[in-house]
C-alpha cells in the first residue's frame, strides 16, 4: 500500500482511459497530460497505460509501506523525500515510511506519479480512471487513502533520469486543423489572429478561452446545431464567442458549432496551460503538415 498524507486542489487515479463505449455513451477520460503519464510509467518499468496519480498543482505528499520505485513527471512540482529535495523525471526508492512531498509547480498544471506495479484500484469499464464529468471510476483522493500496488512487472527500468523540455510559462503554441464547422463564422482564420488567454473557469473537460488580442470569432450561422460528436481537441465556440478547448473529460456530443480541431500532439500542452497563459493557434491542413499561418 501507499498512503496519502495530503492532498492539494486535486489528485486523481488515471491511466490512459476507456476508449471504445463512446456508443453507450461514456467518453474516455484518462489522464490529461498522457505524454507524461507515459514517461512516469517508463520511467520504474511500467507498461505505460498504467494507473498512476495525477496531481492538480501540487500540495501533495504520500508514504509507503513498503520499499516502492516512484517517478514525477508533468509540471515540475518542486519534490522532497523526508525533507530531501529529488530530481524530476528521476527513478526515485522510497523507503517504508518515507515521505514524498510535492510543494506547487511554478508552470503547468498536472504532474504525474507512478508506482512500480502501478495504482491497482479496481477498474470500471476496463479503466482505473477518475472521468470527472460522468463521476465514473475512483473517487478523487483524499487524506487517509490506501492506494494497493499491483504486482511489479517483469521489466526493470532502463534509465535513471528523462531529461524533458521545459513547460512554457506564457506562452504555448498549439496546431490547429479548421473545421468542421467553420463555415458557420463569418471569418474562422480570426482564431489564429493574437492570442487567447486560458480562463480560471477551466478544469479536465476543457480549457476556457479569452480573446487577449485578436479580431473577435463572430458567427453568420445562427440556427440551433444538432448535437453531434466531439472529439478530443474540439475548439466549441458557444454564443459568448470564447472557445473552449476539450480535454479528457470532455463531453462526447455537443451542440455548439467547433471551429476546429488541435491535433492530437499538441493536446498535452493545452492540458498543462495553466489560467492566464497564452495559447496561440497555428493553422495546419492536417495532423502531420504544416500550413501557413492565417
Amino acid at each position: 500500500m501507499i498512503i496519502v498524507d495530503e492532498v492539494g486542489p486535486l489528485a486523481t487515479i488515471q491511466d490512459l482511459g476507456r476508449p471504445g463505449w463512446f456508443d453507450s455513451g461514456v467518453g474516455a477520460a484518462g489522464a490529461a497530460d498522457r505524454a507524461s503519464l507515459r514517461l512516469a510509467n517508463r520511467l520504474v518499468g511500467n507498461p505505460e497505460g498504467h494507473a498512476a496519480i495525477e496531481v492538480l498543482l501540487g500540495g501533495f505528499a504520500l508514504h509507503a509501506e513498503q520499499r516502492v520505485t516512484i517517478a514525477i513527471t508533468g509540471a515540475p512540482a518542486p519534490a522532497t523525500v523526508d525533507g530531501t529535495p529529488v530530481g524530476h523525471a528521476f527513478v526515485l526508492e522510497l523507503a517504508p515510511g518515507q515521505v514524498l512531498r510535492l510543494g506547487y509547480a511554478p508552470v503547468g498544471l498536472r504532474s504525474y506519479v507512478a508506482v512500480r506495479g502501478g495504482v491497482d484500484v479496481p477498474p470500471v469499464l476496463g479503466s482505473r480512471s477518475r472521468d470527472t464529468m460522468s463521476w465514473l471510476g475512483p473517487e478523487p483522493l483524499g487524506k487517509g487513502d490506501r492506494l494497493p500496488i499491483g504486482p511489479a512487472p517483469r521489466a526493470l527500468p532502463t534509465v535513471e533520469f528523462a531529461p524533458v523540455a521545459p513547460l512554457p510559462a506564457d506562452l504555448v503554441t498549439v496546431r490547429a486543423v479548421l473545421g468542421p464547422r467553420d463555415d458557420w463564422f463569418t471569418d474562422a482564420a480570426a482564431l489564429f489572429d493574437g492570442g487567447w488567454e486560458v480562463s480560471t473557469d477551466s478544469d479536465r473537460i476543457g480549457a476556457r478561452l479569452e480573446r487577449r488580442t485578436g479580431r473577435p470569432l463572430t458567427r453568420k450561422d445562427e440556427r440551433e446545431l444538432p448535437a453531434e460528436g466531439m472529439a478530443l481537441g474540439s475548439i466549441q465556440v458557444p454564443p459568448s464567442g470564447q472557445p473552449v478547448v476539450f480535454l479528457a473529460d470532455h463531453p462526447i456530443t455537443g451542440g455548439y458549432p467547433v471551429i476546429a480541431v488541435v491535433i492530437d500532439a499538441d493536446v498535452d500542452a493545452v492540458a498543462q496551460a495553466r489560467p492566464g497563459v497564452t495559447i496561440r493557434f497555428v493553422r495546419v491542413v492536417s495532423a502531420s503538415e504544416p500550413a501557413g499561418r492565417a
